[in-house]
């Protein structure tokens, strides 16, 4: 008797998932709630653990693959139960990018090259090879090389890292966002300075109630203000047309050292500073230790990027498809800026900051975008 361990439904729009890693192998004696695997599913790591005690008989999914949610990955049975050791994956070929698309875009199978490269690589120089002679009629691949005569392969330049599950998911979403959506962003400067005296006169009491104040609960307090007065930017594009969100589920941006999550504020219209502040230190701690729940990281309809933590002053940052809209946050710096007292310019140094929106320009227009960037600003620097 066996258990199947099956690809789990990792929140409601998750439909796929990558294994990460295996924590047991085929033979290894697995106590029910004992982590079995991490999968990756929309750049959230997750572990699964064991459902039954047994011995893993098997993995039928190798790490860094990607598979449909109730696909089979590996089976538990009870200690007398024959380990089944799966056959010997055939030998795949490196193939980079540029020869990958050079053979799907040509229809040609690599089986039929013979590769020059190092270890055998096929390389682009084997593809165009290939085409001449396709092209000239000669059906048969070149002819192997002589070993003999051939000099010893270079070593290649650049190291290949291999894309982790995280990675590959940036990717595709960043490549989907730009090439679906034309972006445009417009940059506003704000002066904090009530702000910075605001969070001052208020860090320790907000301590007192265990929550961290920081800079971003107020761009998420403005943010709510901005979205209420340009409820385009809360709202996605479709061909029939402009689809509203009915609530503010804000998207914090956190970074990590292997790349970005994103989880959700959600109700964020609902929330005052305080509860903005809680619910931001929460899901900040969670996401950087991977601990949050794959729906965590669903459902955003806005999203807010603190790039200025980093040092940054400015960015164009990109929209997280379909939302229409992200408000970039670059660092406060302390600068010279003129300003009227009694009737005359002065100098004063303040702490300024720069907000960038990129928008998609099928939702709304520049104007919408500046008056939106507009609020925030009045907000922020008449805070009280």
């Amino acid at each position: 008797m066996s258990t199947a361990i099956t690809m789990p439904q990792l929140g409601e729009s998750v439909t796929q998932g990558t294994v990460a890693r295996w924590y047991k192998q085929p033979g290894d004696l697995v106590q029910k709630y004992e982590p079995l695997l991490d999968v990756v599913t929309d750049k959230v790591d997750t572990e699964v653990p064991a459902p039954v005690s047994g011995r893993l008989l098997d993995i039928l999914v190798p790490v860094g693959q990607t598979v449909l949610v109730g696909t089979v990955l590996a089976h538990i049975g009870d200690g007398d139960s024959e380990i089944v050791t799966p056959p010997a994956a055939p030998e795949r070929r490196f193939l980079s990018p540029v020869v990958a698309r050079m053979l799907e875009v040509h229809q040609i199978d690599p089986d039929q090259l013979v590769g020059t490269g190092q270890g055998g690589r096929i390389t682009k120089r084997d593809v165009l090879a290939f085409l001449e002679q396709r092209d000239q009629g000669v059906a048969d691949p070149a002819p192997a090389p002589d070993l003999a005569s051939t000099p010893p392969p270079q070593p290649a330049v650049g190291d290949l890292v291999p894309l982790s599950p995280m990675r590959q998911a940036i990717a595709a979403h960043m490549e989907h966002s730009v090439r679906s959506a034309p972006q445009a962003t417009t940059i506003f400067e704000v002066d904090l300075s009530r702000v910075v005296q605001h969070r001052n006169a208020n860090q320790a009491a907000f301590a007192a109630q265990g929550v961290r104040l920081t800079y971003t609960a107020y761009f998420f307090q403005a943010a709510v203000v901005g979205l209420q007065s340009v409820r385009q930017l809360n709202a996605r594009f479709s061909p029939e047309g402009i689809v509203y969100a009915p609530h503010m589920h804000l998207g914090m941006a956190v970074a990590l050292d292997d790349g970005l999550l994103v989880p959700v504020v959600r109700h964020a219209e609902e929330k005052n500073l305080l509860g903005l502040a809680r619910a931001i230190n929460d899901l900040s701690v969670r996401a950087r230790s991977r601990r949050l729940l794959p729906d965590e990281t669903q459902g955003g309809t806005f999203t807010i990027t603190n790039h200025g933590s980093t040092g940054s002053l400015l960015a164009t940052p990109i929209i997280a498809h379909p939302q229409a809209g992200i408000l970039g946050i670059g660092a406060i710096t302390k600068r010279p800026v003129v300003v009227t007292h009694e009737g005359q310019d002065v100098l004063a140094i303040k702490p300024m900051c720069y907000l960038a929106l990129t928008f998609d320009h099928r939702v709304l227009d520049g104007a919408q975008g500046d008056a939106f960037l507009m609020v925030v600003k009045r907000f922020l620097e008449a805070y009280a």
